[in-house]
């Protein structure tokens, strides 16, 4: 199983890229920290380096690549990384199959 990003959340991904001057062939680095209402949070970031570490699942799709930690990845398998900017909120959602339970605002989740 891997991690799939929507073509909405894609060009939203490259637009950010764009914005704050962020090379275009850096992958995003998804991953999973404590925090949130519900215990679990996720956390996406650039990483300028280009740099895998030990461990990491890549990954790519509707043309962006991305590093997954392995502690993460056991959170993320079969995850759909959508952007959304409509009436119910603006940004990114993930839609995790492993999620038994989400926060009202869709940040923080417990499995």
């Amino acid at each position: 199983m891997s991690i799939t990003i929507t073509d909405r959340a894609a060009r939203r991904i490259d637009e950010i890229r764009q914005s704050k001057q962020i090379r275009p062939d850096a992958p995003l680095r998804v991953s999973v920290v404590s925090g949130g209402c519900s215990g679990l949070t996720y956390d996406l970031d650039f990483d300028n380096d280009n740099a895998e570490q030990e461990g990491d699942e890549v990954f790519e799709d509707s043309g962006i690549k991305l590093l997954v930690d392995m502690k993460s990845f056991l959170y993320l398998a079969g995850t759909k990384l959508d952007y959304t900017d409509g009436l119910e909120g603006q940004g990114f959602h993930f839609y995790n199959p492993n999620a038994v339970r989400t926060c009202s605002c869709g940040e923080s989740f417990s499995l």
